[in-house]
């Protein structure tokens, strides 16, 4: 049975991909930075009858919590096959370029890029013993540079100086890792679920959670001649699934 790792999966996207790869027949390790929260998704899995989910609990925001996940998810397996980085914020305060916080972008990224990098280099070694490794970067069509210089780009409003360029530098860390391990069976990529209603966005997304863990589950679960180094989003190019950086 493969296996797969969620950061930030006690709800919204997280959750149902969760579910998702439980139907599809992996073994689930849940990432919930909260013990209560992710024990409660647990049992609303179990539930629904799904019973080979375990908890892992991760703060992607502190390094020793990742390193006692990685030790405590290694005296359980010996190596895992797909890690999917979804846990991330969009920040506090206002968003606009000229009065944001400093120290609310310093949060952002702390969480959204150089989390997701520690997470990844931690849980590389077990990712190695796997046949078939894959990492998804759960990103956002706000990440595209292109995209936020067209002006009839439908989201081409909404700029900000913490999320979208969060996003855009694990784009690129996506990149340069899917090139450092290219010739190795890895399959690393860039997933935008799409603007969906979840509480990251008060419910304002157009999007439900069941398209975006498809879209996210889509390029966990890719064969041996899928791409690796790619930034994929449905939403902002629904005719090739590829978006432009």
């Amino acid at each position: 049975m493969k296996t797969v790792l969620i950061t930030g999966a006690n709800k919204s996207i997280g959750f149902e991909t969760a579910r998702q790869l439980l139907q599809a027949g992996y073994f689930v390790y849940l990432g919930s930075r909260d013990k209560q929260k992710g024990e409660e998704a647990i049992a609303k899995l179990n539930a629904e009858g799904y019973a080979e989910v375990e908890l892992v609990v991760i703060d992607v925001n502190d390094s020793g919590s990742v390193i006692e996940a990685r030790k405590e998810l290694g005296s359980r397996i010996t190596s895992l096959d797909v890690l999917i980085n979804n846990a991330g914020i969009r920040g506090d305060g206002d968003p606009t370029p000229s009065l944001i916080s400093p120290k609310t972008i310093r949060e952002v990224f702390n969480i959204n890029f150089f989390g997701t990098i520690e997470v990844t280099q931690a849980f590389l070694d077990l990712l190695k013993n796997s046949e078939a490794p894959r990492i998804v970067n759960v990103t956002s069509g706000l990440a595209s540079l292109a995209l936020h210089s067209d002006p009839t780009w439908k989201y081409y409003k909404f700029k900000g100086a913490a999320y979208g360029p969060s996003k855009t530098a694990l784009n690129a860390y996506t990149i340069a890792l899917a090139y450092e391990l290219r010739d190795t069976p890895f399959k690393i990529n860039a997933v935008d679920p799409g603007y969906t209603a979840t509480d990251f966005n008060q419910h304002r997304g157009t999007g439900t959670v069941e398209d975006a863990a498809q879209r996210i589950v889509k390029y966990a679960t890719i064969g041996d001649d899928g791409p690796t180094g790619g930034y994929f989003s449905d939403d902002n190019s629904p005719q090739t699934g590829i978006s432009p950086w």
